[in-house]
């Protein structure tokens, strides 16, 4: 490739942090906060809007299930207009579905109208997911580069911790069974303040050099990183999406799509029913229905903290350890746990020894997946495909997950009534097994190297834009 590429990528692969980074980052950190928030409040409100609406099995899961399909499409539509119109464009317009539908979804007048809000939530949900992490991956210097991502997609664990305190103080202050519109309603006003700040951040670089404005590349770049950097023109990449399935980067698919989708299976079926899960095997027969959801959130609570404790050891590990390494412990301790709870069974308000074992259980996937795949799943699509197709990538990675998800979310509260909650909790050991298998054999490691040569770029010749002097 041409030294004059080269000096541009690493005037942004070897930048010091300065103001801008660090808000690029926080912005998109929050969209995923607006993420966790968003997709997980539903898991304590549903006892309520269950009891209110009197929603049937199947109307609990297709709930339950409504954001991540929703998501599920904004990921793979939006995904792939973020590479046509820009990072920024599509920054903004996601919050669009933030502001407008989680304020509809808290105004729903029956199940079916709060399912299709839901869904329409779920797009915009979805669509974050490529376009943040490819922003933050386009920008920050490659050293640092899997510990931001790490850091920002964190975010979606404090939103989940948040959404579980909200939820845990509406019902303690105002115990009423339409408390849960309040739960819903509150997601609108941090929206609102992240989209208006948006407004104020710049277009990568690297998607304004593909797409053959080298002159506002250059200026972008120099307003990152403080330096001068040598004017470029630049021919426009020609690939195009159908090269994700291609001999080239047909692998690296399979590789970013297949564990997404397996660990989103357990991830959101457990996340999402926590609280449930927790008042059939540990709460059951403890008071009133505001009562027990009360104890099952103050426990779903607890066992939040340890996503958190899972994202801090991410952060710590992903450059030493590898992206590889920490998706195979995640996975790992992700089977160990649904396996241990599995063989609990459902034992209707379980105590002593045997509850401590159940909260072990859950404590241990909550810790594992984000410890591992939850992190990584995320990374990798943007570290593994050209600057082209790297929101595309990661939007089919994402919609891969999200349809994972809304699976798990439907089904496990429908297998559960046909076989019982072991074998539910067993099938997702296995999904997590799976994941384990899948990683070893198609895995590709990113940490340390700078985006071209993650995506094989650097090393072949072969790139998405042609540049010269």
């Amino acid at each position: 490739m041409p030294s004059e590429l080269t000096e541009f990528q690493t005037a942004l692969d070897d930048a010091k942090l300065k103001r801008v980074h660090w808000k690029i980052w926080f912005l998109s950190a929050m969209g995923v906060f607006l993420d966790g928030f968003d997709l997980f409040i539903i898991g304590v409100a549903l006892p309520l809007i269950v009891h209110q609406m009197n929603v049937t099995k199947t109307g609990i899961g297709l709930i339950g299930a409504a954001a991540p399909l929703g998501a599920m499409v904004g990921a793979f539509t939006l995904g792939r207009f973020t590479d046509k119109l820009g990072r920024k464009a599509m920054y903004l317009f996601d919050l669009i579905f933030f502001v407008v539908f989680a304020g509809l979804s808290a105004l729903a007048w029956n199940w079916i109208s709060l399912l299709v809000f839901r869904l329409l939530l779920g797009i915009g949900i979805g669509a974050d997911y490529p376009i943040s992490s490819t922003y933050v991956s386009e920008l920050m210097p490659k050293k640092i580069r899997g510990r931001m991502l790490s850091g920002a997609f964190s975010f979606q664990a404090l939103g989940a911790l948040f959404g579980a305190a909200v939820g845990l103080g509406i019902l303690s202050l105002d115990p009423k069974p339409w408390a849960w519109r309040v739960m819903l309603a509150i997601g609108v006003i941090p929206a609102i303040i992240v989209m208006v700040m948006r407004t104020t951040v710049p277009e990568s670089p690297r998607w304004t050099m593909e797409h053959g404005d080298s002159e506002a590349a250059k200026a972008l770049a120099e307003e990152i990183t403080g330096e001068k950097i040598a004017l470029q023109n630049v021919t426009p990449g020609k690939m195009i999406y159908k090269d994700l399935f291609g001999a080239r980067y047909l692998a690296r698919t399979i590789f970013v799509t297949v564990p997404w989708f397996l660990m989103d299976i357990g991830l959101y079926g457990i996340g999402i029913f926590t609280p449930t899960i927790l008042s059939a095997m540990a709460f059951a027969g403890h008071g009133s229905l505001i009562h027990t959801d009360i104890l099952s959130t103050q426990g779903a609570i607890f066992l939040d903290l340890f996503l958190v404790i899972g994202f801090a050891l991410n952060i710590a590990f992903i450059e030493k350890i590898g992206r590889i390494r920490l998706q195979l412990i995640g996975f790992g301790g992700m089977t160990v746990a649904m396996t241990v709870l599995a063989f609990c069974g459902v034992p209707q308000g379980a105590a002593g020894i045997l509850t401590v074992v159940i909260f072990f259980g859950f404590a241990l996937f909550n810790l594992s997946v984000n410890i591992g795949p939850n992190a990584t799943t995320w990374i990798l699509p943007t570290e593994v495909f050209p600057t082209s197709l790297r929101a595309s990538g990661h939007g089919l990675a994402s919609a891969s997950g999200k349809f994972g998800a809304a699976l798990g979310i439907f089904l496990l509260p429908v297998i559960e009534q046909l076989w019982g909650l072991g074998i539910t909790l067993g099938m997702i050991a296995v999904a997590s097994f799976l994941g384990i298998v899948v990683t070893w054999i198609l895995g590709h490691e990113t940490a340390g190297k700078s985006l071209e040569e993650a995506d094989g770029s650097a090393h072949d010749g072969a790139s998405s834009s042609q540049v010269t002097a």
